[in-house]
């Protein structure tokens, strides 16, 4: 799977409610949680971005709830993948569920400037930066964690399996 799209920085820490601001939780649909995608770290986010564009991001990344709302929101409003130097391991693992590719890159993450074109190989976890003609490495992401972002989540893989 390739991802090819203009990256988007935000800091450390950047936690749930700035993903997705907890007076938009009283929906569970993808397409309002979508227009209100990372407004509280950045207003004007949903406006800017383009379908298939990156979240590029500093340590911590998705703490704070366990709600799903976040990377749903992030996942449906067309970011194609997020890249962080950490994130918060419930948000590590709802991003899977939900079939939303990230990887962990901190060297790319500090070379990586907002507007930068990058390329992401997810099954290698090879990160290109065609603007400053760099390439990088992520942690490398089990086969089956790769085949449930394919699948497009864990509910997809599993109805996939118990029907085949």
């Amino acid at each position: 799977m390739i991802y090819k799209g203009k990256a988007w920085k935000f800091g450390d820490d950047i936690d749930t409610d700035a993903i997705i601001p907890a007076r938009y939780l009283n929906t569970s649909d993808p397409a309002e949680l979508a227009k209100h995608c990372m407004e509280d770290a950045d207003p004007e986010f949903v406006k800017k971005m383009s379908k298939g564009d990156i979240i590029v991001a500093g340590e911590n990344f998705g703490s704070g709830s366990s709600r799903e709302h976040a990377p749903i929101s992030i996942k449906a409003c067309g970011i194609s993948c997020v890249i962080a130097k950490s994130f918060a391991r419930i948000f590590f693992r709802n991003c899977f569920n939900i079939g939303l590719p990230i990887l962990e890159a901190p060297e790319a993450v500090d070379e990586i400037e907002e507007g930068d074109e990058l390329e992401i190989n997810f099954q290698t976890g090879e990160i290109k930066n065609l603007t400053k003609n760099k390439i990088f490495k992520a942690q490398p992401i089990p086969d089956f964690m790769q085949e449930l972002v394919k699948k497009g989540g864990l509910l997809n893989y599993v109805v996939e399996r118990v029907a085949g």
